[in-house]
């Protein structure tokens, strides 16, 4: 018996070669992107198809849906994280966030990551494998069922590098903004990269509107050789080169990630070397108190420290804000509640 397809991994094309090649007329592709992003579970919901059309699509396609593994709810700002179980028993977190513009919703891209990140959970296994476009689209369908509540943005910064994926990265983005799909717009999607600069520079030539958000968290190569190993591929001057010409050639603000962490890269020499190296691009610093992850040994920065880093930065001509922070109570950062559940089941076993 043939494999079926997962139908979700199709953009409009794609759909529609499958559907002609049924003997159906190309509208039909349409008619099917609207129920599946409604979202509905089964081709028979289906009801304005032909029952010959369903009969095949169930022959030969499934269609693809998480299953929520567990749920947790900050009892101080609402936001709650998902831990999502896979078909193949892997499991990768979502949080969803409310803001007066709109709800947004984290996801991942990876189960695990590769990059080795000092402060990360992601990391601490390592990569397991990519996620495809339909495990991306599932996390956002899955919390906007859950919740009831419609999601405006998406954030491609929970587990895994998204550039590290990138042909599924950008089929996802390209299904999420299509019309016939969900309809988000590209400026409603933000993707962070730890800066892979050959994949950035992939990325630059699609000119797409997205929001481009890069993890630097340090003022050099030295810190930064410290906190993240992809630094010893990829220096500073290559990395934030490149950010200059994809700001120049996108006309997008480019987004630093600054994870402050207490006696590594928070003083206010640091902020002044940071300020001087940013001078000049359109970009926004994003400030980061360091999340303490148990396996990792560094702890959380003071607040005055933070705000004071700031300050300098604000004060050198750099427009920098500090992260609000979310769901501090329910482990909101990416790859913890995934630890855990992976460290209980080990134990099981």
């Amino acid at each position: 018996m043939e494999e079926k397809t997962d139908i979700l991994n199709f953009d409009l094309k794609e759909l529609g070669r499958l559907v002609t090649g049924m003997g159906e007329p190309a509208f039909r592709a349409k008619q099917i992107m609207s129920w599946l992003y409604k979202p509905v579970d089964s081709f028979q919901d289906m009801t304005n198809l032909p029952g010959g059309l369903i009969k095949r699509l169930e022959e030969t396609c499934f269609i693809y849906r998480l299953r929520t593994e567990r749920k947790l709810c900050s009892a101080s700002d609402g936001t709650i994280k998902y831990l999502f179980k896979l078909n193949d028993g892997e499991f990768v977190e979502s949080v969803f966030m409310r803001y007066r513009h709109g709800n947004t919703v984290c996801i991942s891209t990876q189960v695990g990551c590769r990059m080795g990140c000092r402060f990360c959970a992601s990391t601490l296994n390592g990569k397991v494998r990519d996620l495809v476009p339909s495990e991306m689209l599932g996390q956002v369908d899955m919390i906007e069922k859950d919740t009831g509540e419609k999601v405006s943005n998406v954030v491609l910064m929970g587990m895994g590098e998204p550039l590290d994926n990138y042909s599924n990265v950008l089929k996802f983005i390209r299904i999420i903004n299509m019309p016939e799909g969900r309809n988000m717009g590209m400026r409603h999607i933000s993707l962070s990269t730890c800066g892979l600069v050959d994949k950035m520079k992939e990325l630059m030539a699609e000119n797409l509107q997205i929001n481009l958000s890069v993890s630097l968290h340090a003022p050099n190569d030295e810190i930064r050789k410290q906190l993240m190993p992809v630094a010893n591929k990829w220096g500073m001057k290559e990395l934030l080169d490149t950010c200059r010409e994809y700001a120049e050639v996108t006309g997008r603000r480019v987004h630093f990630e600054y994870t402050v962490v207490p006696g590594v890269n928070d003083s206010e020499k640091d902020a002044r070397e940071l300020a001087t190296r940013l001078r000049g691009m359109l970009c926004h610093v994003n400030l980061i108190p360091v999340n303490p992850v148990k396996e990792r040994k560094y702890g959380a920065p003071d607040k005055k420290s933070v705000q004071f880093f700031c300050k300098v930065l604000n004060n050198e001509g750099i427009c920098a804000t500090i992260r609000r922070t979310l769901g501090e109570d329910v482990d909101a950062s990416c790859g913890q509640l995934r630890q855990r559940t992976v460290e209980r089941c080990c134990v099981k076993e």
